[in-house]
C-alpha cells in the first residue's frame, strides 16, 4: 500500500484488547480472536498503521517484580480498585525474547494477523527496546559480556541501579536498565553497547523484527546514542548503533519504518540518524502549558524537521487527555496536534474519552462510561483527516496581527493553511486559550482580490461568504470564544 505523506497510526494494547475478547469470548483469547471487524473498524476510521503494543515474551521474574513493588502496584490499584494478581503481567518493556508471547498464539498468530491487516491494506508495527532486556533473558546465562557488570561499591552506593543476576554457571551483579535522571527499572537489566558483539546481536534482533512487521517503535531510542550511553555509563562507544542498525535492516527490507521515542531535544540528531519520525514531546508538552505562543514558536520549525515528527495527545506513557486537558481545550488541543504535518498517533481509548491510564504492567483496564461528546468529535476529526490535502497537501503556518490597536488577544491564534495539488486550500484557526480573542489572520493566497469567497467549517455546519479585496488587504477577521476551533475550506463564488 502507497502510503500518504502524513499517515496516521493507532495504538492498541494488545493484552488488554486480549482479556476483552476473552471476556467475551468465554475463554483465552490469542491474536487469531482479533476480529476483523476490528480491523474494519480501523480502515474505516482512516487509519493507515497500527501499533501493537506489547506482543513480546516477557518473563516471570519480571512479573513478580512487577506484583511486589509497593509503588506500581499503587499506581495499579487506582486503575484498577478491584485489582487482582491475574491483571498483572509484568512490563511489556521487559523483553525475554523477540518471539511473540505464547499465550497471544506465538509467532504463527501474528503472521496470520499480519496477512489480515495487509489485505485491509493497514501495516503494522510492533515494538523494539534497545537499551535493556527483562531480568530473566536466555542472554544473562549465555552471553553476561552483553550487559553492564557493577561491583559491590556501586551496589552500595547506588542499591536501586544494580541486582544479583542469578545464574547456573554463577550468579552476577549487573545494572538495571535506566534513563540517567531516574532510578534504575527493577525489572530489567541494561545492555553494554560499549560492545560490539552485542550492537551485533541487538542488529540480528532488529532484522527479526522486521520480517515479523512493517515497522518499529523503538522505546527510549535516545539512550543508546553513543554520547548519552558515555555519559551515563563511563564507557566509550567505538560505533554509532542507529545508522548501522537502520542500514542493515534497509538492506533487506528498504520500506520499513522506524520510529524513536525521543526526548531532550534530540529528535533532529536520530531524524539525522536514519529514523522516519520522531516522538514530538515538546509539542505535547507546551499544548499541555495552555498557552498558544509557545505553540507556535514550536511550529515554526522547517518542515524537513516537522514532517518526521510523531504528533499525539496521548499514549501508554502518558496521562489520558481526557484527563489533563478540558473538553474544549482538548478539541483545540487535537486540532493543532493532528492537522499539523507529520505522523498523526492516536491511542487506543483516547476516542471515547477515557480518562486512566493503562500501565504497560496491567493486561485489563477499568470500566469507563463513554464521553459521547469527545467520541463525535474524533469522527469528525477523522473524516476531515480523510481529505487529501491534509495527507499530502503543503502546510503553512500563518500569521496574525492585531484586530485593533491595543488588543493583545491575536497572540492566542494559532492558523495554518493547507493547499492540494488539485487547487483545494484549508484554513485552520484556533483560539488556544480561556478568553474571548480577536485577530485578522493574513492568507497566502495572492488571488484573492476582485471575488466572493465562500468559508466552510468541516467541523460544523456553518458558512461564511467574505469579499476578497478585504481578505487581500486586511486578511480574515476572526472574534472566537475560548478554546474555538475552526477547520474552513475556501471556494471562490462564481
Amino acid at each position: 500500500m502507497l502510503l500518504s505523506r502524513y499517515p496516521t497510526l493507532f495504538q492498541i494494547n494488545t493484552r488488554v484488547r486480549l482479556t476483552e475478547l476473552s471476556h467475551k469470548l468465554g475463554r483465552s483469547s490469542t491474536l487469531d480472536d482479533i476480529p476483523d471487524s476490528d480491523l474494519d473498524y480501523l480502515v474505516e476510521m482512516g487509519f493507515e498503521w497500527v501499533w501493537l503494543l506489547s506482543v513480546w515474551q516477557t518473563g516471570k521474574a519480571g512479573q513478580q517484580v512487577s506484583r511486589s513493588n509497593p509503588t506500581w502496584r499503587r499506581e495499579f490499584e487506582e486503575t484498577l480498585p478491584d485489582l487482582r494478581e491475574d491483571d498483572i503481567s509484568g512490563s511489556g518493556f521487559a523483553i525475554t525474547g523477540y518471539s511473540v508471547s505464547e499465550a497471544m498464539g506465538g509467532d504463527g498468530a501474528l503472521a496470520r494477523l499480519r496477512q489480515r491487516m495487509r489485505k485491509h491494506g493497514l501495516k503494522l508495527m510492533l515494538d523494539f527496546v534497545p537499551n535493556h532486556t527483562g531480568l530473566d533473558h536466555p542472554w544473562v546465562e549465555d552471553h553476561p559480556e552483553y550487559y553492564i557488570s557493577g561491583t559491590e561499591l556501586d551496589l552500595t552506593r547506588t542499591p536501586q541501579n544494580y541486582t544479583w543476576a542469578r545464574r547456573s554457571k554463577g550468579d552476577l551483579l549487573l545494572a538495571h536498565g535506566r534513563d540517567p535522571y531516574f532510578p534504575g527499572w527493577p525489572d530489567t537489566l541494561q545492555l553494554n553497547y560499549a560492545n560490539p558483539l552485542l550492537q551485533e546481536a541487538m542488529i540480528a534482533e532488529l532484522v527479526k523484527i522486521a520480517g515479523q512487521c512493517d515497522g518499529v517503535r523503538c522505546d527510549m531510542a535516545m539512550l543508546v546514542l553513543s554520547d548519552i550511553f558515555e555519559q551515563t555509563w563511563g564507557l566509550a562507544v567505538r560505533r554509532s548503533f542507529w545508522p548501522e542498525a537502520i542500514q542493515r535492516v534497509r538492506s533487506q527490507y528498504p520500506d520499513f519504518c522506524f520510529m524513536a521515542e525521543v526526548y531532550w531535544d534530540l529528535e533532529w540528531t536520530l531524524q539525522q540518524q536514519g529514523f522516519d519520525y520522531t516522538y514530538d514531546k515538546r509539542l505535547y508538552d507546551r499544548l499541555r502549558s495552555g498557552y498558544a505562543r509557545p505553540v507556535r514558536d514550536h511550529l515554526l520549525a522547517g518542515l524537513d524537521y516537522q514532517d518526521k515528527m510523531a504528533r499525539f495527545l496521548e499514549n501508554h506513557d502518558e496521562p489520558r487527555a481526557a484527563a489533563i486537558f478540558s473538553t474544549e481545550a482538548h478539541k483545540a488541543a487535537a486540532i493543532i496536534t493532528f492537522l499539523s504535518p507529520g505522523l498523526r498517533f492516536f491511542h487506543q481509548g483516547q476516542f471515547e474519552g477515557k480518562k486512566k491510564r493503562i500501565s504497560p504492567h496491567l493486561c485489563r483496564g477499568p470500566d469507563e462510561p463513554l464521553d459521547q461528546e469527545l467520541k463525535t468529535f474524533y469522527e469528525r476529526l477523522l473524516s476531515v483527516l480523510g481529505n487529501p490535502v491534509f495527507r499530502s497537501g503543503q502546510w503553512q503556518l500563518l500569521g496574525c496581527i492585531p484586530a485593533w490597536e491595543g488588543n493583545w488577544t491575536w497572540e492566542c491564534f494559532i492558523a495554518f493553511s493547507w493547499q492540494g495539488p488539485d487547487g483545494d486550500r484549508v484554513l485552520a484557526a484556533v483560539n488556544y486559550a480561556p478568553n474571548q480573542s480577536q485577530c485578522y489572520i493574513r492568507l497566502p493566497f495572492t488571488d484573492l482580490g476582485d471575488s466572493n469567497w465562500l468559508f466552510s467549517d468541516l467541523l460544523r455546519e456553518a458558512q461564511y461568504d467574505r469579499d476578497g479585496n478585504d481578505l487581500q488587504s486586511r486578511g480574515l477577521y476572526l472574534d472566537e470564544p475560548p478554546w474555538n476551533t475552526a477547520v474552513f475550506t475556501i471556494d471562490k463564488l462564481l
